[in-house]
């Protein structure tokens, strides 16, 4: 069975956006000036070499992640350190959501109804690990629904006082690895344990 890994960015106090809107607290905010040291953006390069499928809430496909890499990766062509971007555009990606939307991007199916549902049947499924991005209620409810097999954190040298946090109760988790980046960027990964 396929597993489920879910990857966020994080402050350093646990939150995943800031109330403050002009709080920059990510190291990278996913623009064009890419402050990732060499070997983070290396081994971010990797994780989606290891991965067939992305997962992402409607939000997320409908406020541009798919249009945003897909034109990143025009850009950076023949940048090895940009080649996350084109995976992007050639795996599979699957919209989970509750209303209708129309799938206009290559390579993308939408995933009408609940959410476990869409999860199991996708884990279900023959190929590689799938990887989730969405923001703190998408997450959340993945989380919730213990859904999640992996968490990848990228926990950001700031913290922010207040925001939006994906845990709203107690999860045990398997700690597996960290690392610690020249950039500040510390990534935590956590299995998550089934009950």
């Amino acid at each position: 069975m396929r597993r489920l890994i879910l990857q966020m960015q994080m402050s350093v106090d646990g939150f995943v956006s800031a109330h403050a809107a002009d709080a920059p607290w990510q190291v990278w905010n996913w623009g064009p000036d890419w402050t990732w040291d060499a070997r983070l953006r290396q081994d971010f390069n990797a994780t989606f070499q290891a991965i067939d499928t992305i997962l992402l809430s409607r939000k997320m496909a409908e406020e541009g992640y798919l249009d945003h890499w897909a034109r990143t990766a025009e850009q950076h062509r023949d940048d090895p350190d940009w080649a996350f971007a084109a995976r992007i555009g050639e795996v599979r990606k699957v919209v989970a959501t509750s209303r209708p939307i129309e799938p206009r991007w290559p390579r993308t199916t939408v995933r009408r109804g609940a959410l476990p549902d869409t999860v199991h049947a996708l884990k279900r499924e023959d190929g590689r690990d799938i990887i989730c991005f969405g923001g703190a209620g998408f997450a959340g409810a993945l989380i919730a629904e213990h859904l999640v097999d992996e968490l990848q954190l990228y926990v950001n040298p700031a913290a922010v006082g207040a925001g939006e946090a994906i845990f709203a109760g107690h999860y045990p988790l398997t700690h597996l690895d960290s690392r610690a980046y020249d950039c500040g960027v510390v990534i935590h990964r956590y299995a998550m344990r089934q009950v």
